[in-house]
Formats: C-alpha cells, structure tokens, sequence
C-alpha cells in the first residue's frame, strides 16, 4: 500500500513546495503598482505564469522536454471558442501554419486586409494563445485577418521567426483576389515581439514594387530594438509582471543564442563600442522621451568601456531584423501610417515612444494610445475571464477603431 502511495505523496510534495517557492519569490521581487487597478489578479496571474515557467525548467533539467515547449502546451490546452460570425481556417503557406478568419456577413466590396504576428517573446504565445483576439479584430472590423504561426524557440532562433512572418506576408498579399482582399487596404498587426516583426516586415517589403503596398502597421507594446536596456521604463519596471528583466534578458538571450554571462555586461552598456553609442543616440536617448515618463525613480547611467568579447557575441542586435527603430531616415520615412499603443507599467515602454517619436518627426502619421494602467502582456488577458483586465477591451477597441477609419 505505501509503495502504491509513495509516489503519488512525493509528486504532491513537489508541487506543493514549487508552488510555495512560486508564491514567495512573487511576493519578495515583484512591484505591484497601485495604478494597475486590480493587483490581486495581477498577483494571481503572475503566479500561474511562474508556476508554469518552473516546472517548465524542472521539465527541462529532467530533459523531458524544453521549458518553452512546456508553457506552450499547456497555453493551448484551452479549447479554442468558436465565434458564429466568423469563419476560421487552418492553412499551410509551405511549411508555415497560418489561421485565416473571414466575417461570415456577406460583403459587395472587397474588405480590409490584416496579418497579425503573435506575441511572446519568439518562446511563448501560438496560433491559439491569440484566436479569440483575432476573431474579435476580424468580426468587429469586417476584416480578413491571417495569424501566421512562425517557429519559435528554443529549436529555431534568430532569424527564423522574421523570414517565417516575411514569407507568409508576401504569400497572403499574393493572394488578396483568392480571399477577397482589397489591396489598397491590408493592414500587419501584432503584440510585443509581434509588433516588432510587423514594422520589419514594413521596412523590409518597401523595395517590392509587384506586391500591394503595406497600408498601416499597428503596433501593441512593440519591441522594436535590442540595444539599449538602461531607458527609464527598464529602470523603473524592471520587476513589474508578466515581463521582467530576467524573462525578457532570457528571451533575448536565447534568441539572438548569446550567453547568459553576459547580463550584467550588457545591463551596464559595455557590449558595444563609443561610437556605436554615439551613432544611435540621436534616436535612443533618453532627451527623445518626454519628461513626464521620466520623473519616477530614473538616474541617468553611465556606460562602462567597452569589452570586446561581449561586443563579438552581442553585435546582431544592431540588425535591423532584432532593432528596427535605429533604421535610417530614408527607411523610416516610407514606413506606413501607424497606430502605436503603449503601457506605463511595461519594461519596453520605451521602445514605443521613442519609435512614434521618429516617425512623426519624418512625417509619418501616428495614432497613440497609452495605457496609464496597462501592463506587457495584458491584451493576453482578454476573455480570459476573472482574470482579464478592463485595459485589454480598451486595447482592442483602439485597434479596431483605426481600422474602421482607414
């Protein structure tokens, strides 16, 4: 009888002492602001996503399986909601699995165009992880909409995510006549990593004369550069969930296959050389992001000398696939009009405003929204009941907005 029993006893005091090593590392590193609204489903939230990070890694030191694989599975798990307006398809471009969601409403005219790149940092998120989001874009904005799910880490790494996005763009504006597509309105879209990939997709199809022009690019709390990390947001949120330092350094790490040694040399801006610095500051500096973002908790850093080790295994960050905000003035200026939507609470906040700040400066039109309760991540929460937060609605409805006017 106990020999039945020891095993089922010592899987339970295992759970039961990663989820209390969970809920105190939660409460001993984590800020939560006040602002946010809802900090209790904001502490629940950031616990489930720890838990599964953990035994992500247990998994993945047992060599069952790689942490992300594990936090991918489980987030799809979900079973998918069907929405009677909208038709969904499963398709394949090549080797690249792609959603396409069609309003069921019968239209005379062609309708608008959306390519959505998911977030997730290339480690997290699918195809499923934003299915209710893309639905909701499709019904409320009468579009067509086509998620691309692009292979992810840890198997494929940089620039396999972008080539993937690239490939899939080109196949679906190839194919506007086949779904019904107007041309002169297709729209790319995507969250985090994905914002950052819509805007390289942009850049990089500008010399395409035989394809559809890209018409706007909507872009939800965009990484758009790997460079610098010592902006005010990464000072003052740092430790704000679901995105802090140590999850996104591991992202980008495991991205770009850098070692993970190199943190705190990066973290002191000692990975690139002087006049890199000087080159970029121009678009990275923190005199681009105005005042009011910088008055709590940030000190101006000194960079250290550089060291040449960290320079040869870090230089990829300066491609314009990982950083498309330090493109030069002749890209920036063609870009399409943008709708750029950032978070207080967020580490990449920055990126943000240092981007829209560029491309009204070139003359580029931008719409901004900016959630002073928003946090990286929280348009994941939509639909997902109690734990969904009243910003992510606000999010969408900004989306679909600026879709409804072009």
């Amino acid at each position: 009888m106990w020999v039945l029993l020891l095993p089922l006893l010592m899987a339970a005091c295992a759970f039961l002492g990663v989820g209390l090593w969970v809920i105190c590392s939660h409460f001993l590193t984590a800020d939560i602001p006040a602002a946010i609204g809802h900090p209790v489903k904001l502490r629940v939230l950031d616990c489930l996503f720890l838990l599964l990070l953990r035994w992500g890694m247990i998994f993945e030191k047992l060599r069952i399986c790689s942490m992300p694989r594990f936090v991918r599975f489980m987030h799809d798990l979900r079973p998918l909601k069907e929405d009677p307006d909208v038709v969904v398809t499963d398709l394949r471009y090549g080797t690249i699995p792609v959603k396409l969601y069609q309003p069921k409403a019968f239209s005379c005219i062609p309708r608008p165009g959306i390519v959505f790149y998911h977030g997730g940092g290339a480690v997290l998120g699918s195809l499923k992880t934003h299915h209710v989001i893309c639905c909701h874009l499709s019904k409320k904005s009468g579009s067509v909409v086509l998620s691309v799910g692009y292979r992810r880490l840890p198997q494929h790494k940089f620039p396999v995510a972008v080539r993937d996005c690239i490939a899939a763009t080109i196949h679906f504006l190839k194919s506007l006549n086949v779904y019904g597509v107007d041309p002169d309105r297709v729209v790319v879209c995507g969250d985090s990593v994905g914002g950052g990939v819509a805007t390289i997709v942009c850049q990089k199809l500008l010399d395409c004369p035989d394809l559809p022009k890209i018409r706007a690019q909507i872009l939800v709390y965009a990484i758009l550069q790997a460079v610098d990390f010592q902006s005010p947001s990464y000072q003052q949120n740092r430790n704000i969930p679901l995105l802090n330092w140590n999850f996104a350094f591991y992202c980008w790490s495991c991205y770009l296959d850098i070692n993970p040694s190199w943190k705190s040399t990066i973290m002191k801006g000692a990975h690139l050389p002087a006049e890199v610095w000087e080159k970029y500051s121009k678009w990275l500096g923190a005199e681009n992001i105005p005042e009011r973002f910088k008055k709590k908790s940030y000190r101006p850093m000194p960079r250290e000398p550089l060291n040449e080790a960290a320079y040869l295994e870090t230089n990829l960050a300066l491609d314009l696939m990982n950083s498309p905000l330090i493109a030069e003035d002749e890209v920036m200026s063609q870009l399409p009009e943008a709708c750029i939507v950032s978070c207080e609470y967020d580490l990449l906040r920055d990126h943000s405003l240092l981007f829209k700040k560029r491309l009204e400066d070139l003359g580029v039109p931008v719409t901004w929204h900016h959630m002073e309760d928003g946090f990286h991540g929280v348009l994941s929460t939509f639909d997902m009941g109690y734990l969904q937060f009243p910003c992510s609605t606000r999010i969408l409805n900004a989306m679909v907005h600026f879709l409804n006017k072009l």
